[in-house]
């Protein structure tokens, strides 16, 4: 495939696009977290970005299915790879995808340097995300 999903769209459309067919709870707060972040800048970065495909070792995006969706593992091994092109972002472009990653178990997390460099609304969208994980209406 060729053409990407998140041409013409923005974030938090792409993001409900990746999650057709998605019913579990973390995954669905976590890939919402990350269209509503700079407008969908690391699902764009997933749908686009080679360098990061090639280090995590596969696709970010899934697109197996009927559905394109992220693929949570390979964000999770792309995290823990050192050397990693994620490396190379701002740390409060990996914080936020840091901590997208740990909603779905796929990255441990120490809660200070998100309090430390997350903005009000960053920090906002990380307790909604947080809520919707646990099932909360939000």
């Amino acid at each position: 495939m060729t053409t990407t999903v998140a041409g013409g769209i923005t974030g938090k459309q792409f993001a409900e696009k990746l999650l057709q067919g998605v019913g579990n709870e973390y995954m669905l707060a976590a890939t919402r977290f990350l269209g509503a972040h700079r407008d969908g800048y690391w699902l764009r970065r997933f749908a686009d970005d080679q360098e990061l495909a090639a280090a995590a070792g596969r696709p970010l995006l899934d697109r197996s299915g009927r559905h394109p969706s992220v693929d949570w593992s390979a964000v999770g091994h792309l995290l823990a790879l050192t050397g990693s092109p994620v490396t190379r972002s701002s740390r409060s472009e990996a914080l936020v995808l840091e901590f997208a990653a740990s909603l779905v178990g796929e990255c441990p997390v120490q809660l200070r340097p998100f309090l430390q460099v997350f903005d009000d609304a960053e920090f906002s969208a990380a307790l909604q995300a947080m809520r919707a994980a646990r099932g909360d209406e939000v």
